[in-house]
C-alpha cells in the first residue's frame, strides 16, 4: 500500500524541474511514468538506474539525480543490469521544451552527431561547436559527442536484444564507425561486453526477439517500440489510414507502412499493434540509417510523450473531462520527412482530405520514385527538387496555390528554406510565414508535426471548432481561441481531442474500434465511440485558410 511519504508527487499540468524530493518519492515508488525522464545514479555502488528499477531504494546520501545517461555516464557511473535504463522511452523533455537543449537532443537522436559531426550540429543551431559544448554541458551534464554516443548505446541495446542481427550490423547500424568502438562503448555503459547484453535478451524490458524473425527477408529488422502508456492506437491507425497517401503509405486498423527517403536512401517500414505492443518492422537503403528511422517513427507516432501528465491536465477542465476518459493516451502524430510535411499541407488547402489525397497521389504517380518494399512496390513522396522542377504538369486547383507550391518546394531544394526538429520555434514560423501561400494555420499546423510542440491551437481548424462545439465549448475562434489558453501547455493534445469529437472522426474511430494500449498503473480503457453522421457543409470566408466543409477532418492531407 502507498503512503503519503511514498507516493510519487502529482502530474503536474505545467512541465517543470521536479526537485530531489518529488524525485526520490519517484524512486521509492517505482513509479514506471518517470522512465525515460531522468536516472538515478547511487554513489556506494557506481551504478545508474531508471525510477522503476526493481533494486533495493538507495539512501538518499548516496544518490544523484542526472536529466541523462550521458550525464551520469560522464560522472562515472555504468547502467543497472538489471533495469537496463537505456531501454526506457525518451524524455517527453525536448518536445515540451523549446530552447537550446532540446532543439540539440531532437537533432542528436536524429542522428545529426553521426552524419554531420558536432561542427554540423552547431551550425544548425547557431553556434559554435565550443561554445554549444559549454552550453549543454552546463545544462545536461554532458555535450554533444557524449549525449550521442549515450544515443548509439541506446540503439546498439535495442538491437541487440531485438534482433539478430550480428555484432558488426549492430555496431554500424548503431553509428559506431568501427566495431572496437563499439565493444569498448558498450562495455564502458553496460558493464558487460555485448555477446553478455545479448544473452539476457529474455529478461530485457520492452525488447523480446520476436520468433521467426529469423526468417524475416534480408535487410529486414523487427523490433520493440517501448513508449509509455496508455496509448490511443485507434486514433493514430486511423489518422494514418485517413491521411495516407495512394503509393507512399498504406493503413489499416492496427497497421501502417510506408516509403521514406533516409540520409542514405529510400527505407520501408512498418509499425503495426501486435500482442498489445507496437512493434516496428523495416528495411532501410543501410544499416547507418536505422538509428535515424527508429527515432523518427518515435517522433511520427509521439512514442516519448507523457500521456498520463497530458491526461491529468487536461481533465482538470470539465468541459473536456468526458473526452479524455473516453480516449485516454491521445498522441499528436509527428512527421516523418519536414519538407514533405510542407508540402502536403500546401497542396491540401482548401480543400477535402479525400480531394487531397487524390491531388497527392497523382503527383506521386507522375513524379515519385518507385521503390521494391516487402509488400511489393511503393513510391517515394517526389523530392522537392522535382516539385519544383515539374510540378505545374500536374498540380491542380488555383494557379495561386500551385505557385505557392512550387515556390515552396524551389526554396527547400536550394536550401534557402530549412526545417528540421531542430528547427527554433518562433523563428520556423517567421520563415513559414514568409512564403507566398502559407498563413498561419499552415506554418501552426507544421510546428506542431515537425517540431513536436505540445502548445498549439489552430482556431482557424474547422473540423477542431466542430469539435469543440460538441463538446459544449465556444466554436467561434475569437471565444474559442480564448477558451483554450485554460488547457496550455497542452493545447495541441486538446486539439486532438477537439478533432476526435468532429463527426467523420468519431465515425472512422468507431470503425476502427477502440485498443488503447493501458498504462502499466493501471488506466481505464475507452469504449468504442459510437458512430454518428457527418454534419452539414459549414462555408468559411473566402480569406480563412481552414477546410471548407466540416465533414473533412482538417484541411490538409498530410
Amino acid at each position: 500500500m502507498t503512503t503519503p511519504e511514498t507516493a510519487p508527487p502529482p502530474v503536474q499540468g505545467t512541465p517543470r524541474e521536479m526537485g530531489f524530493a518529488e524525485r526520490y518519492r519517484v524512486i521509492r515508488s517505482r513509479d514506471r511514468r518517470f522512465d525515460g525522464q531522468f536516472v538515478t545514479a547511487v554513489r556506494s555502488t557506481g551504478i545508474y538506474c531508471r525510477p522503476s528499477c526493481p533494486a533495493r531504494t538507495p539512501k538518499e546520501q548516496n544518490v544523484t539525480f542526472f536529466a541523462t545517461s550521458a550525464a551520469a555516464h560522464e560522472a562515472g557511473y555504468r547502467a543497472c543490469k538489471r533495469c537496463l535504463p537505456e531501454a526506457a522511452p525518451g524524455s517527453p523533455a525536448w518536445d515540451v521544451r523549446g530552447d537550446l537543449a532540446a532543439r540539440a537532443m531532437r537533432l542528436i537522436i536524429d542522428g545529426v552527431v553521426d552524419r554531420e559531426g558536432v561542427p554540423g550540429l552547431a551550425r544548425r543551431l547557431g553556434y559554435s561547436a565550443r561554445h554549444l559544448t559549454r552550453l549543454l554541458t552546463a545544462e545536461l551534464g554532458a555535450g554533444p559527442l557524449a549525449l550521442a554516443r549515450a544515443q548509439r548505446a541506446h540503439t546498439a541495446r535495442t538491437l541487440l536484444v531485438g534482433t539478430d542481427l550480428s555484432s558488426a550490423d549492430v555496431a554500424f547500424a548503431a553509428g559506431f564507425s568501427s566495431v572496437r568502438q563499439f565493444t569498448d562503448t558498450i562495455g564502458e555503459v553496460f558493464g558487460m561486453p555485448p555477446r553478455d547484453l545479448r544473452a539476457r535478451r529474455q529478461g530485457s524490458p520492452g525488447s523480446a526477439v520476436v520468433p521467426g524473425t529469423s526468417d524475416l527477408a534480408p535487410g529486414t529488422i523487427d523490433l520493440a517500440l517501448p513508449l509509455r502508456g496508455p496509448i490511443d492506437t485507434a486514433g493514430l491507425f486511423g489518422w494514418m489510414r485517413a491521411h495516407a497517401v495512394p503509393g507512399v503509405e498504406r493503413g489499416d486498423a492496427t497497421s501502417f507502412a510506408r516509403v521514406v527517403r533516409l540520409p542514405s536512401g529510400p527505407a520501408w517500414f512498418e509499425v503495426r499493434e501486435e500482442a498489445g505492443r507496437l512493434r516496428l518492422r523495416a528495411r532501410p537503403s543501410s544499416l547507418h540509417d536505422l538509428s535515424t528511422l527508429i527515432a523518427r517513427v518515435r517522433r511520427l507516432f509521439d512514442l516519448d510523450a507523457d500521456p498520463l501528465a497530458v491526461d491529468e491536465a487536461l481533465s482538470i477542465h470539465p468541459e473536456l473531462r468526458a473526452a479524455v476518459a473516453d480516449i485516454p493516451g491521445v498522441r499528436v502524430p509527428g512527421a516523418i520527412d519536414a519538407d514533405e510535411m510542407l508540402l502536403r499541407a500546401m497542396i491540401g488547402q482548401q480543400i477535402s482530405v479525400a480531394a487531397a489525397r487524390t491531388m497527392q497521389g497523382r503527383l506521386v504517380a507522375a513524379l515519385g520514385a518507385e521503390v521494391d518494399t516487402p509488400e511489393g512496390s511503393m513510391t517515394l513522396f517526389p523530392d522537392p527538387a522535382v516539385i519544383a522542377d515539374r510540378g505545374h504538369e500536374v498540380l491542380r486547383g488555383p494557379a495561386a496555390r500551385v505557385r505557392a507550391v512550387i515556390a515552396a518546394a524551389a526554396a527547400l531544394a536550394d536550401g534557402s528554406l530549412t526545417l528540421g526538429p531542430g528547427d527554433d520555434r518562433a523563428e520556423q514560423r517567421l520563415r513559414l510565414l514568409a512564403l507566398p501561400g502559407v498563413g498561419p494555420w499552415t506554418a501552426d499546423y507544421v510546428r506542431m508535426r515537425v517540431l513536436g510542440d505540445p502548445d498549439v491551437l489552430l482556431p482557424g481548424d474547422v473540423a477542431a471548432r466542430t469539435g469543440a462545439a460538441a463538446l459544449g465549448l465556444p466554436a467561434d475562434p475569437r471565444s474559442f481561441t480564448a477558451w483554450a489558453e485554460r488547457t496550455a501547455p497542452w493545447r495541441s493534445y486538446a486539439m486532438a481531442h477537439f478533432w476526435y469529437a468532429a463527426p467523420v472522426t468519431r465515425a472512422w474511430r468507431a470503425d476502427a474500434g477502440t485498443r488503447e494500449i493501458p498504462a502499466s498503473t493501471g488506466t481505464r480503457r475507452a469504449d468504442p465511440v459510437p458512430g454518428a453522421s457527418p454534419a452539414p457543409p459549414v462555408t468559411l470566408r473566402p480569406t480563412d485558410p481552414a477546410p471548407v466543409t466540416a465533414p473533412t477532418r482538417r484541411r490538409t492531407a498530410s
